[in-house]
């Protein structure tokens, strides 16, 4: 017999709001290369982009 599922467990898969943003930075080295570093960002809206540093 399959378990059935409780409305707890619904709610936990609803319950994951947001964004996930790659965010990619170059940081320019020493001897003039250019080094391309990346990260994954979750953030509430996409609205505060603006706002990673």
């Amino acid at each position: 017999m399959a378990k059935k599922q409780t409305f707890e467990e619904k709610g936990k898969k609803q319950a994951q709001v947001g964004v996930t943003v790659k965010v990619v930075r170059a940081v320019k080295s020493d001897k003039g290369s250019t080094k391309f570093t990346e990260n994954l960002v979750k953030l509430d809206e996409i609205s505060k982009v603006t706002e990673i540093k």
